[in-house]
C-alpha cells in the first residue's frame, strides 16, 4: 500500500513563502541592527570615557605639547660608518632640536652589489650619558634591512630628546654603524 504525501503542491508553496517572509524580516532586522550598532558602540564609549581615539573639537586647539624645552637647543650631529660593500650616509650633517621636541633625519644606503644583502644597523651615542634621554620613535635599526641588487633606500629615523638631558650636555653625536648579516658567504635559502 502506497502512502501518499498529506500536503498538496499549493499548501507546500504557502508554506515556503511563509518561510521566504520570515526569513527576509530576520535579514533586515539583522542588518539594521549592524547599522545601528555603530553610533550606539560610540555613544557608550563617550558616555564611560572608554576607547576615546580624538578629543572632542573644542578641545583641539586646547592641545600642545608642553615638554618641549624653548629655553635650550642641542645640536645633534649624524654619522655613519659601513661595514660592507655600500655607500651609508646621513642626508644631513647636524641639527638643532629644543629638548622634547620631535625631529626626523634620513639615511641613505646604496648597495653596490649585484646580489640581495641584508644589513642591520647598530647605534652608539656620544657622550655617553645621552644614551638614556635619546628617544627613538621610529627607526631603520629596529629591524634588519634587505637590499636588493644595486638598490638605493632613504631610511628615517624619528626621535626627541628628553628634557631630562643634563644642562651640560650641548651637542649629541648620533652615530651608526651598517654592517651585512651573514656575509657574503651565506647560503642561499
Amino acid at each position: 500500500m502506497e502512502q501518499q504525501n498529506p500536503t498538496p503542491a499549493g499548501q507546500e508553496r504557502s508554506l515556503n513563502k511563509q518561510m521566504l517572509k520570515k526569513l527576509l524580516i530576520v535579514a533586515v532586522m539583522m542588518f539594521g541592527f549592524g547599522y545601528a550598532l555603530v553610533p550606539i558602540y560610540k555613544q557608550i564609549c563617550e558616555l564611560t570615557g572608554i576607547n576615546l581615539l580624538t578629543p572632542k573639537d573644542s578641545m583641539v586647539g586646547d592641545i600642545k605639547n608642553t615638554q618641549v624645552d624653548k629655553s635650550r637647543t642641542i645640536t645633534v650631529e649624524f654619522d655613519a660608518n659601513a661595514q660592507g660593500p655600500w655607500r651609508f650616509r646621513p642626508t644631513v650633517s647636524s641639527i638643532q632640536v629644543h629638548p622634547g621636541e620631535m625631529a626626523q633625519v634620513v639615511y641613505e644606503v646604496v648597495n653596490t652589489q649585484s646580489r640581495s644583502m641584508d644589513a642591520q644597523a647598530i647605534p652608539s651615542y656620544a657622550p655617553q650619558q645621552a644614551t638614556a634621554h635619546f628617544k627613538k620613535m621610529e627607526c631603520f635599526c629596529f629591524k634588519q634591512q634587505t637590499l636588493g641588487p644595486n638598490e638605493a633606500k632613504q631610511m628615517p629615523v624619528q626621535f626627541y630628546i628628553d628634557p631630562a638631558l643634563p644642562r651640560d650636555v650641548k651637542t649629541i653625536t648620533l652615530s651608526y654603524t651598517f654592517f651585512e648579516i651573514g656575509g657574503p658567504g651565506k647560503k642561499a635559502s
